[in-house]
């Protein structure tokens, strides 16, 4: 939502252990302002719809988890950071969560000299990355 509007509305991620996908979320993403928001009853959708626990920030819910079986090689997921310091913040949080890091913060030149980002791997290998792009903030 930052930098303009958001083309994603929604993402899933399959975790095999969803307390610890839930305890981990909540304090690794605390520092970019995304919090569990809302628990979903798989029961109250279509049939065979998951049990789903949202993430959040500024009223919408666009980051789920569900419990299965997974391939976190299949997936790579990028926050936006509202400054090099919230970077930082998620880095630092994730890795007390028990992420493993996956890229120390700072800019990554071969995409941008102004893009600034840390990476980390969850504890189920889920690919996570924090990134803020100053040129799409002051788009906003």
């Amino acid at each position: 939502m930052t930098g303009g509007t958001s083309m994603l509305d929604h993402i899933f991620i399959t975790v095999t252990d969803i307390a610890r996908a839930v305890a981990f979320y909540e304090q690794a993403l605390a520092p970019l302002g995304i919090v569990h928001a809302v628990d979903y009853d798989g029961k109250d959708g279509p049939p065979g719809h998951p049990d789903l626990k949202g993430f959040g920030a500024g009223g919408r819910v666009f980051f789920w988890l569900r419990q299965g079986a997974a391939d976190p090689r299949s997936v790579h997921i990028s926050f936006v950071a509202k400054s090099e310091a919230a970077v930082n913040a998620f880095h630092a949080a994730a890795r007390l969560a028990g992420a493993a890091d996956n890229g120390e913060p700072g800019p990554r030149l071969h995409y941008d000299p102004r893009y600034y980002a840390a990476n980390v791997l969850d504890p189920e290998g889920h690919s996570l990355e924090a990134v803020y792009k100053n040129w799409q903030l002051l788009q906003a």
